[in-house]
């Protein structure tokens, strides 16, 4: 199931989780939230992506921060800590037997309205808390995806501000039906000045002459692989660039590659129906020796940052 980097095969255990509904754990056949709720009716809520490695999530502290950084900015009121939320966490992984090769979907609401209208003010109930964890393990192809640059461009902060992990996704979503009906595996997005931004649902990467480029960041998500990755460049000496680059300089790319959360570093084939690789040598081998050596690279940041505490 899934496609491009977040393919997966289908887990049979994930029939019986538990799933975590504002601290309650309930059967996933059970598992429902109000007709009401703000997440449902306005997409009104911010939510995270989280691995188990094992028995710890790497990265945790970073991901709860860009969490309660967004319920600030949404102005959500509070009423979990960001410590009672990693108890809560810990609590619904531990009560499934979970280890390793879990994905984590954490999500959060503004809370239940009284009726269904956008004004904050109707809402009657603190957020809604949802933690989902299912035993899901990547499968992406070692051949690389491809993508496929879609006309919906990615918002500036004065309309919808791409750092925020909002719930309402239409324009990425939009991007990848684009980019399906096209045969690709995932949307390359573009800034509103047409450089390249990032990818609908992962962050985009090129290889040029041994350097590695990814977008300014104006216009994406502050993903925190993508943060790692350019963190992992630095230490092991690459020349790391963020900055505005065009559709000619992907073309002209040696390689490219996604990141995020659930597969990690993931290489690309294809753009647009041009095959990367070096203009004046041949086609490289997929995985490139650079996706090899920042997935090798990446695997031991993992090992080190894992926690099971902020």
């Amino acid at each position: 199931m899934g496609y491009g980097a977040h393919a997966y095969q289908d887990d049979p255990r994930n029939a019986e989780i538990l799933i975590s509904i504002n601290g309650e754990l309930v059967p996933r056949a059970e598992a429902t939230v109000s007709v009401f709720d703000s997440g449902f009716v306005l997409g009104d809520g911010v939510w995270e992506g989280l691995r188990l490695h094992d028995g710890g999530i790497p990265f945790l502290r970073a991901h709860l921060t860009r969490l309660y950084e967004g319920a600030r900015t949404l102005d959500f009121e509070m009423d979990v800590s960001p410590e009672q939320l990693v108890e809560r966490l810990f609590a619904c992984i531990d009560a499934n037997g979970m280890t390793d090769g879990v994905h984590i979907r954490l999500m959060m609401s503004r809370g239940i309205k009284a009726t269904p209208y956008q004004d904050p003010r109707v809402t009657i109930t603190p957020p809604t808390i949802v933690i989902i964890p299912e035993h899901k393990k990547a499968t992406v192809d070692d051949r690389g995806i491809t993508l496929f640059t879609s006309a919906f461009r990615r918002t500036g902060p004065d309309q919808q501000d791409q750092k925020l992990n909002s719930h309402s996704k239409l324009n990425c979503i939009q991007a990848c039906i684009q980019a399906a009906k096209a045969g690709a595996d995932e949307a390359l997005m573009l800034d509103p000045q047409g450089f390249v931004a990032t990818c609908n649902s992962t962050h985009f990467f090129i290889v040029r002459r041994g350097e590695v480029w990814t977008s300014s960041g104006d216009y994406c998500l502050g993903g925190i692989t993508r943060g790692n990755v350019i963190r992992l460049c630095e230490q092991e000496g690459i020349t790391v660039r963020q900055k505005n680059f065009s559709l000619t300089d992907v073309y002209g790319s040696e390689e490219a590659f996604v990141t995020g959360t659930f597969a990690g570093v993931s290489p690309v084939r294809e753009i647009d129906g041009r095959v990367l690789g070096d203009p004046l040598g041949d086609v490289p081998a997929i995985p490139g020796p650079m996706v090899q050596r920042l997935r090798a690279a990446y695997r031991d940041m993992i090992a080190r940052e894992t926690t099971r505490t902020l």
